[in-house]
């Protein structure tokens, strides 16, 4: 089993550190909407019902999915082509910026637009500090860092509740720091109301920071130097980004036809969202394909290791796909799902109660799967992810009711830890073992096909959240149950990853390509 006892390369440290704080801040931006994105909604559409601004709760997740999805490739692309650090100062500039924009924002689409633009970033950035700290670590500390990655991303959801809750018992206080800068009390009042949305918004901004620190002390990988000096990096071409242009339009226009924007019917749609899935995973997957192709005809690569990258290509995103879905579908509806169970009227933090819970949870599991996964080998490990989460998830959404009071149950906080914890557990496993279905050459843009392209089939899946509620809504059912039936449902992916982790390579033991 590997153990942080091992003596670090040169540079190693800097670059875990620089790597830990892009996915902490990575984590925090991800968590940021499904914190504040009702309070933002409600002062953007004011006019509009709460199914309507659900449904552009929905929308905006799922066009940050497809951005996420995007710039997966994208920057996963630029960082086995220039180097992975200049493509992760690029990534974290990207998300950090944008996500800080969304303060300033007057209309819902205004927001859909700048978290599109932020989640290139995002997605990126975990490719790309996957690929950097694999590779300058090396095997012998591989499962700890993996576990650092997934609770690194887990601690910045945490902070997200953590300051949304601090924020919001302490509002005099920050309105006394803000008026000290010499704010207006009409400017302090549009960044404080409504539960201080804006104000966490803005803050987002700050990671930016993290580059200068980046680009002083943190080396690149040296497998990424020595796959350049061997000229391996020149089979990668701009031009073949054309396909990705393509693949993020058709994944934009299954939103679209899914959005309130749109009212064609469901069978029209549906045809958009199965031709739009088959050329989104045509162009994602158009850059990889090229470079093999030019990568076989110089020599540098066979038939047979091209038909394996393709296959753990489409392998890895279907894994993927499978947790993200399971995420995005369920665990990351908690929050906003249990706001909804206390009774009307209630001044309850139960939105940061739920989100600080589920990132404790997570926090903890995903350190502790990595290590896991080396000792019982990824199918195992991945299989028994997949059971626990379904049981998790079913728990969450059948267990808990609407309740009375001025406390919040210690049922709806546990089974928020356990719902967390073990649905981000895969987040732990994957960045120990998509680095293993790849060589050097297409690492970057490999993982990051795999990890992103199952967030695009996740915001699918979301996006039919309000088609499911409305199957089971009815006049003896309320919407909190309508809700529950229909995250439980999207909750079953998981039987899925049960079949598919068996047609995927067992890595245990083996070394990084």
């Amino acid at each position: 089993m590997s153990t942080p006892s091992s003596p670090a390369p040169k540079g190693a440290v800097a670059a875990l550190i620089a790597a830990f704080l892009g996915w902490l801040f990575d984590g925090f931006e991800m968590g940021l909407f499904p914190l504040i994105g009702k309070p933002a909604l409600q002062d953007l559409l004011p006019k509009e019902s709460v199914l309507v601004q659900g449904q552009w709760f929905t929308v905006i997740i799922a066009v940050f999915l497809v951005g996420a999805a995007t710039g997966g490739v994208l920057f996963g692309w630029l960082g086995d082509k220039l180097g992975r650090v200049k493509a992760m100062t690029l990534a974290i500039f990207t998300y950090a910026i944008f996500s800080g924009l969304c303060a300033f924002v007057t209309e819902a689409w205004h927001f859909a637009g700048l978290r599109f633009i932020a989640s290139l970033g995002m997605g990126g950035e975990w490719a790309l500090g996957v690929a950097l700290v694999n590779e300058i670590w090396g095997g012998k500390n591989r499962a700890w860092i993996a576990g650092m990655i997934g609770a690194a991303s887990n601690i910045g959801f945490l902070l997200t509740g953590l300051i949304s809750w601090q924020l919001n018992a302490s509002l005099d206080i920050v309105t006394g720091w803000i008026h000290a800068f010499g704010l207006s009390p009409e400017n302090t009042e549009y960044l404080l109301h409504n539960r201080a949305w804006r104000f966490i918004a803005v803050s987002s901004a700050l990671p930016a920071l993290i580059n200068f620190f980046i680009l002083i002390f943190v080396p690149e990988s040296h497998k990424w130097e020595a796959e350049k000096k061997s000229g391996g990096t020149s089979h990668w071409a701009t031009m073949d980004l054309l396909g990705v242009l393509i693949a993020c339009v058709a994944a934009l226009g299954i939103i679209y036809v899914w959005s309130p924007m749109c009212s064609w019917g469901g069978w029209i749609a549906a045809i958009v969202t199965v031709a739009g899935l088959g050329i989104a995973l045509w162009g994602y997957l158009h850059p990889v394909r090229q470079y093999m192709s030019r990568s076989m005809a110089a020599g540098s690569t066979d038939a047979a290791e091209h038909g394996t990258i393709m296959r753990n290509l489409l392998v890895g995103a279907s894994l993927a796909a499978v947790a993200l879905l399971g995420t995005w579908g369920s665990a990351q509806q908690a929050a906003r799902w249990a706001s909804d169970l206390a009774p009307k009227g209630s001044t309850l933090p139960i939105i940061d109660y739920v989100v600080i819970a589920t990132a404790l949870g997570a926090i903890l599991v995903t350190l502790i799967t990595p290590l896991v996964a080396d000792k019982l080998g990824r199918r195992v490990t991945y299989t028994l992810l997949c059971v626990a989460s379904l049981a998790a998830s079913l728990g969450f959404f059948r267990i808990n009711v609407p309740f009375l009071g001025n406390s919040i149950p210690s049922s709806l906080l546990i089974s928020s830890f356990l719902l967390g914890g073990i649905t981000a557990s895969f987040y732990g496993f994957f960045p120990l073992y998509f680095p293993e279905l790849f060589p050097t050459s297409v690492r970057a843009t490999g993982q990051g096909f795999c990890f992103n392209f199952g967030r695009l089939i996740a915001a699918i899946g979301a996006l039919q959240l309000g088609n499911l509620m409305s199957i089971f809504a009815s006049d003896k059912v309320s919407t909190v149950q309508a809700a529950a039936n229909a995250y439980s449902i999207l909750s079953c992916v998981y039987l899925v990853g049960m079949v598919v982790i068996w047609l995927a390579p067992e890595t245990k033991g083996r070394s990084l390509q």
